[in-house]
This record gives structure tokens, C-alpha cells and sequence, in this order.
């Protein structure tokens, strides 16, 4: 199997906790520090998302709440599209790319207008068909989808979707599963193995987005073909907030790069039978009978 170059990318989503400060430090330490590929963000429009009984109900977990009703937490969390466009503007600054996940279809144009280098659609939005012919339409970047709570019926009907709209060449497949945080159990990597054979001579890629804790499995789906690995990222995994304890924190993230980038190094055969390290060690170690 031939490993292209691991990119790896730091879902700052919404843990900047709606502090666009704290959103400029995080795509400096993930360029700069732990030397992702790409940060990514989120956008939703609240009030076109939920409804009006959502938005005025409270937050499940209150803990986390960043306002008195759903509505007003998810607020409180959005940048509008100006500070999207000076988050770019710094991700140019420090050499990483910018990128967010879209949620609805006014979101989607907005980012969409910003031209970033790719688009995330969410496993909670992968059959939101007006917003996904909207991008694949009007956006000619790539087009990242995860697969997190999807039937495998529903799977085909994304492929078959992209498949008509002549997109399957900007598509990258992310196996995921939607939980924060999730086991080892629950990771289930073999997934990327069977996303590889259905489907990656018919897309860009295949990739993994991750919510359990360490970083050994993001190596082994390297390992299985992933060459999107996505972790969500944050400055303090003890700050407020449902996705925090799902993170990895800049040290976390730095080891994380550094791992994918020797480990994809070492993903090779010999490319000759004895190596020239070896020649010495043969000469003095060989016993030939």
C-alpha cells in the first residue's frame, strides 16, 4: 500500500469558548508549536439549526452552558463571518490552513465565500441534501464528510449523491464515531480498512476523525490507509465546555504530528534486500552455514 503524507488537523471548533483571542492563540500554538497541517472551526446559524423549542430549552448539560437556554449558549459560541475572515487572515499569518465545518445553509455560504482550502460537513449534517448541493455547486475546494452515526444504507446515498453531482474527486470520507469521549472499544478502526477497499479509488482520500483519549490510535489509522487524521484541540481539557475532555492539548498535539510524521517515515518496505546499515552488522553479525 502506498502512504501518502499524513495531514493532520486541529478541530479548535468551538473551544475557544466563544473568546476570539483565545481562537488567534490556539491557530498560532497549533501552527507554530504542534505543526498541524490545518485548524478548523465550526459554524452554525442557531436559529435557522434549532428549533424554536431547542433554542429556548435549557442546556442538557448545564455545567458546560455558556448562556441561560441552548439558543443562547450556541450563540455565544458563533463567530460571525468578519472574525471568520480575520481567522483566516491569521491562519496565513502563521502558515497553517483554515478550514470550518458548516451546519447549515447560510453557514455554508458564508464560509463557502471565503474560499478556504476545505469544507467540513459534520456526521449530524452528511444528509442535509440543500446544503451539501449548495457547496458542491458554488465551492470547488474539497469537501471532508464525516461518517459518525450513519447507516451504512445511508452511506451509499452520500457516495451516490456526490457520485451525480461529479464531486467524488473533492470527497474525503472520515470513519468517526460520535461520542465525547468514546473507549478504545468504540474507536473501531477496522472501519478505515473497509472505507479503503469500498471506496479509495473512487474519492480524494479517506480520514479520521477522533474523540477518544492518547493518541496510539490515531497512528494505527495511519497505519490502516487515514490520511486526514482530525483531533479536536484545546488550550486546558479542564475548561468548560462538552468537547474539552475529548481534546488534546498543545503538548498532545505536537507529540501527535511528530509520531504521524516518523511513523509514516518507517511505513515502507525494504527497498533493497540488505540495507547499508546492514552491510557492517552482516559482515561481523551473519553466521552462513
Amino acid at each position: 500500500m502506498q502512504f501518502n503524507k499524513p495531514k493532520l488537523i486541529a478541530e479548535i471548533g468551538c473551544n475557544h469558548k466563544g473568546d476570539i483571542n483565545i481562537a488567534k492563540e490556539m491557530i498560532m500554538i497549533a501552527g507554530q508549536f504542534c505543526k498541524a497541517y490545518a485548524v478548523k472551526f465550526q459554524k452554525r446559524t442557531p436559529k435557522e439549526l434549532l428549533t424554536p423549542q431547542e433554542y429556548s430549552a435549557p442546556h442538557p448539560n448545564p455545567i458546560n452552558s455558556y448562556g441561560k437556554t441552548y439558543g443562547e449558549h450556541r450563540e455565544h459560541l458563533e463567530f460571525n463571518l468578519k472574525q471568520h475572515q480575520a481567522l483566516k487572515r491569521e491562519c496565513d499569518k502563521w502558515n497553517i490552513v483554515y478550514s470550518c465545518s458548516v451546519w447549515d445553509i447560510t453557514s455554508a455560504k458564508q464560509i463557502v465565500s471565503l474560499e478556504p482550502e476545505f469544507i467540513k460537513v459534520p456526521s449530524a449534517c452528511n444528509m442535509c441534501w440543500d446544503m451539501l448541493e449548495y457547496i458542491c455547486i458554488k465551492y470547488r475546494g474539497e469537501i471532508h464528510i464525516s461518517l459518525g452515526m450513519t447507516k451504512r444504507t445511508e452511506e451509499k446515498q452520500i457516495i451516490k449523491f456526490f457520485h451525480q453531482h461529479k464531486r467524488l474527486k473533492d470527497l474525503v470520507l472520515y470513519h468517526c464515531t460520535s461520542g465525547y469521549p468514546i473507549s478504545f472499544e468504540e474507536i473501531c478502526l477496522l472501519e478505515i480498512e473497509r472505507l479503503v477497499k469500498l471506496y479509495k479509488n473512487h474519492v480524494k482520500a479517506i480520514g479520521f476523525s477522533g474523540h477518544h483519549l492518547g493518541i496510539a490510535a490515531d497512528i494505527a489509522a495511519m497505519s490502516l490507509g487515514a490520511e486526514y487524521i482530525e483531533r479536536h484541540f484545546t488550550l486546558d481539557r479542564t475548561w468548560k465546555g462538552t468537547d474539552h475532555s475529548a481534546s488534546l492539548e498543545p503538548d498532545g498535539l505536537r507529540r501527535l504530528a511528530r509520531d504521524l510524521a516518523n511513523v509514516h517515515k518507517a511505513l515502507t518496505v525494504k527497498p533493497k534486500e540488505i540495507l547499508d546499515i546492514e552491510i557492517a552488522q552482516r559482515k561481523k553479525l551473519k553466521r552462513l552455514q
